[in-house]
């Protein structure tokens, strides 16, 4: 699909606010629709060469992920559905057979055609009239890196829903826009905040685990999530480059304290952590801020398992950081003791840790070990994240 450089914002603005009658079909097709769930739904700027492909892919309930999702803005998506044979598990339409745009309750898919664009550092899903060749803009990336696949969130006044014909529900997926509202938002609505898809979640796999109350305060303040088959995977092992995602969206929901990454990163932050990749920006912030640091042959290992001790290390930085911001100090009260931690490099901070709101404590929390070399499982690393969190709002 064809790149375009140049959009008339404005002069679409005009006619989405001038006229709801501009973009209403001369010749309509009578079709129907069918509401989708919006959580079951996405639409995925490809890598293709020089362009990108738009492909819009369903999640049928209860069945495999079809996709996974990570960082924002922009938010990568890992396109799990081309790893199995997804028939009858993921909904897909990938060429203009398989989706268009609907308006105002009207099949409109003669009168508007599809396109993506790149523009200002991100990728956008446009309408374009077949007639004029106006635009307007139905979704967008919110934020760019090269060879990944991107989530384009729809903007206001848009959403997923499903050709119907004779009651029946057909595999074509509409763009389904409202006119009055499209105009209300224009051209340029707010980005997604990140804790925008974390409601009140519930979790399939969480209901017997330790820290199951920590882990919904966790993804409810949206610096950590679950899985599109409603399953968080608490005994996974964390990454480091997500452990970084995890601490800069964390930081990024207190008060005045700047934790935005760059759009895009100018350099390798690290050897193995190339500037494309979709953590780059993220990983390049924190190390700039002190809050990582690589191995000493000067490698990061983006996607190796954190360990329990380098989580401490990691979220001793971060908490420092943000008392820099806010004036404070950082301060233990009454540190416990663990068995297993004498000699081991993390020693100080762990036990510094453990008397600051218990970020550091025991395994499971159970007994006196505290197991440094072990990796760190999402429902730990969400759980003592949530603790430095509370430390650091207090009194905030």
């Amino acid at each position: 699909m064809k790149l375009r450089n140049k959009l008339s914002i404005a002069a679409l603005a005009s006619i989405l606010i001038g006229s709801s009658s501009a973009l209403l079909p001369a010749k309509a097709i009578q079709t129907g629709e069918k509401e989708l769930d919006q959580n079951q739904v996405v639409a995925v700027a490809v890598p293709g060469g020089r362009f990108y492909n738009l492909v819009v892919v369903e999640q049928v309930a209860g069945k495999k992920s079809c996709w996974q999702e990570s960082g924002s803005q922009p938010t990568v998506i890992d396109p799990l559905w081309t790893t199995f044979d997804f028939t009858g598990i993921c909904g897909r339409a990938a060429d203009s057979n398989g989706y268009s745009i609907r308006l105002d309750g009207q099949d409109t898919s003669q009168d508007y055609g599809i396109d993506l664009v790149e523009r200002n550092g991100e990728i956008q899903l446009v309408a374009v009239s077949r007639a004029d060749r106006s635009r307007t803009v139905v979704g967008k990336t919110f934020g760019k890196v090269d060879g990944q696949f991107l989530k384009i969130f729809l903007n206001p006044g848009w959403k997923f829903s499903k050709k119907t014909f004779d009651g029946k529900t057909l595999g074509h997926f509409f763009f389904s826009g409202d006119t009055a509202a499209i105009a209300a938002a224009g051209d340029n609505p707010p980005a997604p905040a990140p804790a925008a898809a974390a409601a009140t979640a519930s979790f399939i796999d969480t209901n017997s685990d330790t820290y199951k109350d920590e882990i919904e305060k966790a993804v409810g303040l949206g610096f950590i999530a679950g899985f599109k088959d409603n399953t968080f995977k608490p005994q996974d092992p964390l990454t480091r480059e997500q452990l970084v995602s995890m601490v800069i969206g964390a930081v990024g929901t207190i008060p005045n304290i700047p934790a935005e990454a760059p759009a895009n990163a100018s350099q390798n932050p690290y050897p193995d952590v190339v500037a494309s990749r979709w953590s780059a920006t993220k990983i390049q912030w924190a190390k700039d801020n002190q809050i990582v640091k690589g191995y000493p042959d000067g490698t990061f290992r983006p996607q190796t398992p954190v360990t329990r001790a380098e989580l401490m290390a990691v979220l001793e930085s971060t908490a420092k950081f943000v008392s820099r911001q806010q004036n404070k100090s950082l301060t233990s009260q009454n540190p416990q003791a663990f068995a297993d931690i004498s000699g081991h490099w993390g020693e100080d901070l762990i036990t510094k840790l453990s008397g600051y709101c218990q970020v550091a404590s025991p395994f499971n929390e159970v007994g006196n070990n505290f197991l440094p070399n072990d990796p760190s499982g999402r429902n730990y690393a969400a759980a003592a994240t949530l603790r430095m969190h509370t430390c650091l709002t207090k009194n905030n």
